[in-house]
């Protein structure tokens, strides 16, 4: 009975204290807040974006090695595609619907429920949270294919998405970015650390965004007249027209906020990568004037020689990656105008009402490249046989020069190279497996997600590396 009245009074004294908001405050931890600001969770996932696609670490992002831009010294087994070995599709998986699209769905809730915002405000920063989500949402169906989407973010109700059709959700996206852009018309974030409140950049952004979606599905079956009206309305809209309009992000000069690059090859005081012979060699064919910048000369002046692809390569016998990208302020880049720019010469090249010529396009593009790597020559370099537009063989023209520009977007030079078939890749020296044109889906998914992970991986056609994309037809 003692014990009783004890326990009785124990939770007497409890409620008490609960319904005593002074005592409530000792509950919650200043520094681990359960409710934040919208405008914090947008910049918390922009930088997150950012530092995906940037990040040269192995368990983290190997885009740069897919792309055959370098490749690994001692630890080869991601340059020769061992890819679940380190679990790498599962993190890329995890990070971008955990710290970057789901941070932005509570940002556009919070954003929604801001009563102080007037009705322009408060559209604009939603357009400009479903811009990145847009972007968000094709790189995971680009890297995987079909994903969970329409039942993706919804834990309370939903524990077990099921996946979505992957050119079903790019339909989708055409919408989304349809519906967004034209709501930029009043304050957007003040923690914008891509274009710092600029919504006329963000414009650009979102019409070359568009433009994007609908290169990426302009071979795709049955999405011929979308993809056309996507591009030509992007357009008109306004795309970027120059350097100054790339969606970058400036890195610090200080630790946390520096470019991952940085901590990857510098402060990590590891040399895990050099450039990798599918660049180097074709760069030294065309005796490209960019590869000062790109590469170090460590091996003499003029002299560039790529580890093999694949290899176990002695970081000392092989040039080295440029000292630029070793700074820890050297820029992060969603898109750019150069990507843009060869967007349009396919475009003009197929005919399409995009305001010039291929060609013109074409040299926008390589010009757009050097000027950003502050790279002179760009003239002589055109008039190569090489390097001059060739409209006969017109995909090899843009695919070639597409990829070289794309050199530190390893994720683009992959996709230009599954899109254009160009330049030829290597086979990795130790294992020849083929080069991969996705990601297989997380273990996770198999693990914990089983019957919809198995009904994905049967309407993609297989689970497998190289199981093609619903785009990627030629």
């Amino acid at each position: 009975m003692k014990k009783i009245f004890i326990t009785a009074l124990s939770f007497i004294v409890l409620a008490s204290c609960m319904s005593d908001e002074k005592y409530e405050s000792y509950n919650k931890d200043p520094k681990n807040p359960t409710e934040v600001e919208a405008a914090f969770l947008f910049n918390s996932a922009t930088k997150s974006l950012f530092d995906q696609m940037t990040s040269t670490n192995v368990n983290v992002n190997v885009f740069r090695l897919l792309g055959q831009y370098w490749t690994e010294t001692t630890y080869i087994d991601e340059a020769n595609y061992d890819l679940n070995n380190r679990n790498i599709p599962q993190y890329h998986w995890s990070e971008l619907y955990r710290d970057v699209l789901l941070d932005l769905k509570t940002a556009k809730e919070y954003t929604e429920a801001d009563v102080d915002l007037s009705e322009a405000d408060k559209n604009t920063r939603l357009a400009q949270i479903e811009i990145l989500e847009v972007y968000t949402w094709q790189q995971l169906v680009d890297t995987f294919g079909d994903i969970p989407y329409s039942q993706a973010l919804q834990s309370e109700t939903t524990l077990l998405p099921e996946y979505d059709d992957a050119a079903t959700i790019y339909e989708d996206l055409v919408s989304r970015i349809n519906t967004a852009i034209p709501n930029l018309s009043g304050t957007g974030f003040s923690e914008d650390n891509i274009y710092y409140g600029d919504i006329s950049s963000w414009m650009k952004f979102g019409n070359s965004l568009k433009l994007r979606i609908g290169m990426r599905i302009v071979d795709a079956p049955g999405m011929a007249a979308l993809a056309q009206t996507t591009i030509e309305s992007a357009v008109d809209s306004g795309v970027f027209t120059s350097n100054a309009d790339n969606a970058n992000i400036q890195y610090a000069a200080a630790t946390p906020n520096t470019n991952p690059l940085w901590v990857d090859l510098v402060q990590s005081g590891r040399a895990d990568f050099v450039p990798a012979n599918t660049l180097v060699d074709y760069m030294n064919m065309l005796d490209d004037p960019r590869r000062p910048v790109y590469f170090e000369e460590n091996l003499g002046e003029g002299v560039y020689t790529g580890g093999i692809y694949g290899a176990a390569n002695s970081f000392a016998a092989y040039t080295h990656i440029g000292t630029v990208i070793h700074e820890p302020t050297f820029r992060g880049v969603l898109l750019d105008f150069s990507e843009v720019s060869f967007f349009l010469a396919d475009a003009a090249q197929r005919g399409f009402a995009v305001g010039d010529t291929a060609e013109t396009f074409y040299i926008n593009g390589i010009t757009a490249s050097f000027d950003e790597w502050g790279v002179d020559g760009v003239e002589a370099y055109l008039a190569k046989p090489e390097v001059a537009y060739n409209a006969a063989d017109w995909k090899t023209s843009i695919g070639n020069q597409f990829w070289l520009a794309m050199y530190n977007r390893g994720f683009e030079g992959w996709t230009v190279w599954r899109t254009y078939d160009t330049p030829e890749f290597n086979l990795p020296e130790d294992t020849g497996n083929p080069v991969p044109t996705r990601y297989t889906y997380p273990i996770n998914e198999q693990n914990l997600n089983e019957p919809n992970w198995s009904a994905a991986s049967t309407a993609i056609g297989g689970d497998e590396q190289t199981t093609k994309l619903f785009w990627d037809v030629n």
